[in-house]
């Protein structure tokens, strides 16, 4: 649901997350290894992406700034 240019660009950030998770090591990308061990490449991205909107959504709802914690 929702404005469907906006879900695209972040099921298209999810797969830059999941492309670049060997580099780093932060707690977005483990998450995301531990479901790559199990799920399809496409529904682990519709993951992050969720999980991306729901990030975005709390920092807007809050104001506050985003402060990455790592794994």
């Amino acid at each position: 649901m929702g404005n469907r240019y906006l879900r695209k660009l972040l099921v298209v950030g999810a797969h830059a997350v999941l492309f670049h998770r060997k580099r780093c090591n932060d707690a977005l990308r483990s998450w995301a290894d531990r479901l790559m061990q199990t799920k399809p490449f496409k529904l682990v991205a519709v993951a992050i992406a969720n999980k991306l909107a729901r990030i975005v959504f709390a920092l807007m709802r809050d104001e506050a700034r985003y402060t990455g914690t790592s794994a």
